[in-house]
């Protein structure tokens, strides 16, 4: 387990500093907690001073990860957790969305399908003339719309975890070009070199063609169009965290908005688009039977409709709205637009004091004293007429203000706007820092040198991440303090 410390040093600047390498038997959340408190409290570190924490978001490590926020938050109440941005969510979602079975099968027969059809530069000319063909075709029943820009032919996209948006790109492509994929399907069954080949392109056609593989394409479209923006946004977090934060609310209520009203409007989205492509619409009102042929018992009996609506619509949606409340859930959410206020942006436009004052009260009670609570307001009224100084209108972020105030001497007048400038920008919004320590051991623990022991390793990281530290050190002062050490005894 990597450890990184974030702190504001005496000059206003924000640090990432590497801390230290720990060895853990097991990644239960009570072993990582132990873990972290006992090299903290080695160096003399008091947790109860820690005000924020953030973990790596790997599928893996979710329930783990999750449990150790708790675990700390109950000793360290101030220590507020915030979802790490530069994690992509979209990833997060699916994964969310894959906990129910189908959604699952679903995202590995669309890769299955992408891999067929694209297996070649034959296949992909076969699936752009067949694209072109449908598109002619539509063209003159007035099915489609022509002019500038529109009915491009492109190809099926493949979703995959290193690339933004891709799920919803490849969901998308598949939808505009279903029509050509079940050709080129059609025509490796009748074609194929191998039995291999046809035998795949069977199976896939099959599950293309079902009415349940259309309806969850559907689903997940109708889905991931409502979080994309969202993603995107939070890519942005250190130019406009405000909206991302106001995005994130509204995607909540969307997704909601979708699990109460949206079902009417996904059936006939579905059965339109089955009646295009001839897929078969079964009868929502029929007993549902599974698939592997057992009927349910007279009193679990449920209907198609049933299944589709409860099973698949709303637990798809449920899982979503978990995944989202546990990454920013609402005290996270208020904790981060609050901070905005002191956004030197924000500043310019309208100083909101009464969101600081918020802040502090809510938030930070612990670390102003009742004097400074009393103060609070007073000092930020007295701080609002800086924005009137030249020099302030060139800050873009809260960090530039908090360097600022040290370089011009203000956070000594104004010790309490300083004081929590650094609790904001304590806060922790990345863990890249904490990967590329993983990514560093890589580099110094090679196969020549496997077998170092867990502190030895924990120093060469240290050396080899904190250069810039490193470097002011010369060989002479290494030197000199080796020679001041005890002398030690001797051995012959």
């Amino acid at each position: 387990m990597s450890i990184v410390l974030r702190f504001v040093d005496k000059d206003g600047y924000v640090q990432e500093r590497f801390f230290g390498l720990i060895h853990v038997k097991d990644t239960a959340a009570i072993t990582l907690k132990e873990g972290i408190f006992s090299i903290l409290s080695n160096y003399s570190l008091d947790v109860q001073s820690i005000r924020g924490q953030g973990y790596d978001g790997a599928s893996n490590m979710r329930g783990q990860w999750n449990g150790l926020q708790a675990l700390i938050s109950s000793e360290c109440p101030y220590a507020y957790y915030v979802h790490c941005f530069a994690h992509r969510l979209q990833l997060a979602l699916v994964a969310a969305s894959r906990e129910v079975i189908p959604v699952h099968q679903f995202f590995t027969k669309l890769n299955s399908i992408v891999n067929i059809v694209g297996a070649s530069c034959k296949r992909n000319d076969q699936l752009k003339a067949a694209h072109a063909t449908n598109i002619a075709h539509l063209l003159e029943i007035d099915e489609l719309e022509s002019g500038k820009g529109l009915n491009q032919i492109g190809s099926l996209q493949r979703a995959g975890d290193t690339r933004w948006s891709s799920h919803l790109k490849s969901i998308s492509s598949l939808i505009k070009m279903f029509s050509a994929t079940c050709e080129v399907l059609l025509n490796i069954i009748e074609d194929g070199t191998t039995f291999a080949q046809r035998g795949d392109a069977d199976a896939a056609y099959e599950s293309l063609t079902s009415f349940e593989f259309v309806f969850i394409l559907h689903l997940m479209k109708f889905f991931l169009e409502i979080s994309n923006i969202l993603c995107q946004a939070l890519q942005l977090q250190s130019q406009d965290i405000l909206n991302a934060m106001h995005l994130v609310s509204s995607t909540k209520t969307l997704i909601q908005k979708l699990r109460e009203d949206g079902w009417d409007e996904l059936v006939y989205e579905v059965k339109s688009f089955c009646e295009r492509v001839n897929i078969p619409v079964p009868d929502f009102n029929a007993h549902y039977t599974t698939k592997r042929g057992r009927s349910r018992g007279q009193q679990d009996a449920i209907t198609v409709e049933h299944y589709y609506r409860v099973d698949l619509f709303n637990s798809v949606i449920d899982f979503q709205l978990q995944e989202l409340n546990n990454k920013f859930n609402n005290n996270t959410v208020e904790l981060l637009i609050l901070s905005s206020a002191l956004d030197p942006r924000e500043i310019h436009t309208s100083f909101r004091i009464d969101d600081i004052c918020k802040l502090v009260q809510k938030f930070y009670p612990r670390d102003f004293t009742e004097y400074e609570m009393v103060q609070l307001r007073t000092q930020f009224e007295h701080f609002a007429h800086v924005r009137e100084l030249p020099d302030f209108a060139v800050l873009a972020t809260i960090s530039d203000l908090c360097q600022w105030l040290v370089k011009t001497r203000k956070a000594e007048i104004f010790p309490i706007v300083y004081k929590v400038i650094t609790l904001i920008l304590t806060l922790p919004v990345s863990t890249a820092t904490t990967e590329r320590s993983f990514s560093a051991m890589n580099i110094v623990k090679t196969t020549l040198r496997n077998k170092m022991e867990d502190e030895f390793l924990s120093d060469c990281l240290l050396v080899y991440i904190e250069k810039e530290i490193a470097k002011k050190f010369s060989i002479d002062s290494l030197i000199d303090d080796f020679r001041d050490m005890q002398e030690r005894r001797s051995v012959f």
